[in-house]
């Protein structure tokens, strides 16, 4: 499970990264606004905590504007900002909870917890788009009476793409977002897997297509329309 931690309070977010791995999570950690979108864009979490004020943009703008491009990433608001208006303020610009500062490690880590049930009760264990199915827990792709079972790899692109059809995903986001940065792989990787994906598609006779948006990056379509 992976998570980011965004808070400019250094011993705050330092103290939760070292509570988080001795809990057996994989933190991340970043002390301001931009940063911190920038992660989100980036990096498919399983649960994002953030402060409210930081500097660059406050938290309350980095999830809006995650959140309109797509980041369905579970978000928990840590402040010391309790007020009423505070609180609707983060939940209405699509925070799933919200925790005011000093707060119990017992607690915090319960409310993680809940956070990433929350994802995994919501993420559909089959995908569908275009007449193609993608069973997420069985790593097959089908498409009528055929179908082929993807490898880790593939099935990690496929599952960005089908979860967000129209998106245009740049090789460098597939790049960082996939492959373990900290192992000695060339970003040209993305391009063979992606023609793995079309063969397969293809083979299926699948209606749908990862088509190459020049000088962006990747989307998936459905050629009937």
């Amino acid at each position: 499970m992976r998570i980011l931690i965004a808070d400019d309070e250094r011993s705050i977010a330092d103290a939760l990264e070292i509570l988080l791995e001795k809990n057996n999570y994989t933190v991340d950690v970043t002390y301001n606004g931009m940063e911190a979108l920038d992660h989100l864009l980036l990096t498919n979490y399983d649960a994002a905590v953030l402060d409210i004020m930081m500097p660059g943009i406050d938290g309350i703008e980095v999830l809006k504007r995650a959140r309109a491009e797509g980041v369905t990433t579970p978000v928990l608001f840590l402040t010391a900002k309790g007020d009423i208006e505070d609180r609707v303020a983060g939940l209405d610009a699509g925070a799933d909870d919200y925790l005011p500062k000093p707060f119990a490690t017992s607690e915090f880590l319960a409310r993680v917890r809940a956070l990433i049930r929350r994802r995994e009760s919501y993420a559909a264990d089959v995908l569908s788009f275009g007449g193609t199915t993608l069973d997420c827990g069985t790593y097959v792709l089908s498409c009528g009476s055929r179908a082929a079972r993807l490898n880790n790899k593939e099935f990690q692109i496929m599952e960005l793409f089908m979860r967000q059809p129209g998106f245009v995903y740049s090789t460098e986001r597939l790049f960082d977002t996939v492959w373990d940065l900290s192992i000695d792989t060339q970003m040209t990787v993305v391009w063979t897997y992606i023609s793995y994906l079309r063969k397969k598609l293809k083979e299926l006779g699948s209606g749908i297509e990862i088509r190459t948006v020049r000088g962006a990056g990747y989307v998936l379509e459905d050629t009937a329309c």
